[in-house]
C-alpha cells in the first residue's frame, strides 16, 4: 500500500501526526472516517498522485498520530481543523483541496468554514453536517446509528466496555456500514481493527464523539444562524446502500451550508474510497481540477 509515498511524523501544536505523502500536482489532504485510520485510502491514493500532491494523515487521536488530551473541546472540530491546517502549513501548503471521509469530512466542513482562505475545494464523502444529522434523528435512524448516542455517552464504564475488544467492535461496525463488503481489503479492515487495541485511541473516539453532541453542535449551530456558509467549490459523494435520503435530498441539506454544491451518487455502502475507488476519485479528481482551471 502506498507504494512511493513517504511516511513522516510531524509535530503541530498538541498533536503529532503520522502522514503519507506523495504524488506531484496541487496539494490536496484527505482526511479519513471513523473507525479508519489513513489506510482508508490505500486504492484510492494511486488514483490521484499522478495529478495531485497528496497529504492523507491519520487524525489527531486515531491510529499512528497523538492528538490532544481527550476531551469535547480538545477534540472538537474546530480545534481539529486547526491542527490539520497547522500540518499543511507546515508542509508549506497555504492553500489546498480538501477531502474528508466521515468525520474526517466533518473536520473538513469546519475547516472550510473557519479558515476559507485555506481551502480550494471540499469534497465531502458520505455526510451530511452535524448539526443536521442530530435534528433529524428520530428513533429509527437512532437504531441504526446508536454509535452516535452510545460513544457520545462520557461513561467510564462504557469505554471500559468498548474498549474489552476494540477491534471486535470496529469490525463489527464495518460489517454493519459497508455495501459491498467484499471489496474491502482485509489487510486494511485488521490495520483499522488493531488501532483499537490502544486505550489512547479508544479514548479519542469516545472524545470525538462526544464533541459532536456538545461543542460541535454548538458551533454548527452558530455558523448557522450567523449565515456563515461554505464559499469554496464543493460537492457531496455519498453512498445510496448506507447514507440513505428520506424526506430531503442530501444536496437539498448541503444547500443550506454551501454557495456552490452539487452532488454524485454512487451504488456502495459508506467506504466510498473502498468499495468504489474509481468513481470515488473520479469525481473528486473533477472538482479538484475544476477548481485549478
Amino acid at each position: 500500500m502506498f507504494e512511493g509515498f513517504s511516511t513522516e511524523r510531524i509535530t503541530v501544536d498538541e498533536a503529532e501526526f503520522h502522514v503519507r505523502i506523495g504524488g506531484s500536482g496541487p496539494p490536496a489532504l484527505l482526511l479519513h472516517g471513523f473507525p479508519q485510520t489513513h489506510v482508508a485510502f490505500h486504492q484510492l491514493a494511486p488514483l490521484l498522485a499522478d495529478r495531485f500532491t497528496l497529504v492523507i494523515p491519520d487524525t489527531p487521536g486515531y491510529g499512528a498520530s497523538r492528538g490532544p488530551v481527550p476531551s469535547p473541546e480538545t477534540f472538537s472540530k474546530r480545534t481539529l481543523a486547526r491542527l490539520c491546517a497547522g500540518l499543511m502549513t507546515a508542509l508549506g501548503h497555504d492553500s489546498f483541496h480538501l477531502s474528508g471521509h466521515d468525520r474526517g469530512a466533518r473536520i473538513g466542513y469546519r475547516l472550510a468554514l473557519d479558515m476559507p482562505e485555506k481551502v480550494r475545494s471540499f469534497a465531502a464523502l458520505d455526510i451530511v453536517p452535524t448539526l443536521e444529522n442530530w435534528r433529524r434523528m428520530d428513533w429509527r435512524s437512532a437504531l441504526g446509528s446508536y454509535h452516535w448516542l452510545l460513544l457520545a455517552q462520557n461513561d467510564p464504564f462504557l469505554r471500559q466496555m468498548v474498549g474489552a475488544d476494540g477491534p471486535g467492535y470496529v469490525r463489527h461496525l464495518i460489517d454493519r456500514w459497508a455495501g459491498h463488503r467484499d471489496r474491502l481489503d482485509e489487510a486494511a479492515v485488521q490495520a483499522y481493527c488493531d488501532a483499537y487495541r490502544d486505550p489512547l485511541v479508544v479514548d479519542a473516539m469516545f472524545a470525538d464523539y462526544q464533541a459532536g453532541a456538545t461543542v460541535d453542535f454548538a458551533l454548527d449551530e452558530a455558523s448557522l444562524e450567523a449565515g456563515r456558509r461554505l464559499t469554496c467549490p464543493t460537492r457531496l459523494v455519498w453512498g445510496t446502500r448506507y447514507l440513505k435520503e428520506k424526506d430531503e435530498r442530501h444536496l437539498d441539506v448541503w444547500r443550506r451550508w454551501a454557495d456552490d454544491v452539487d452532488a454524485v451518487a454512487l451504488d456502495c455502502g459508506h467506504f466510498l474510497a473502498e468499495e468504489e475507488p474509481e468513481a470515488c476519485a473520479a469525481a473528486m479528481a473533477d472538482l479538484f481540477t475544476r477548481t485549478e482551471s
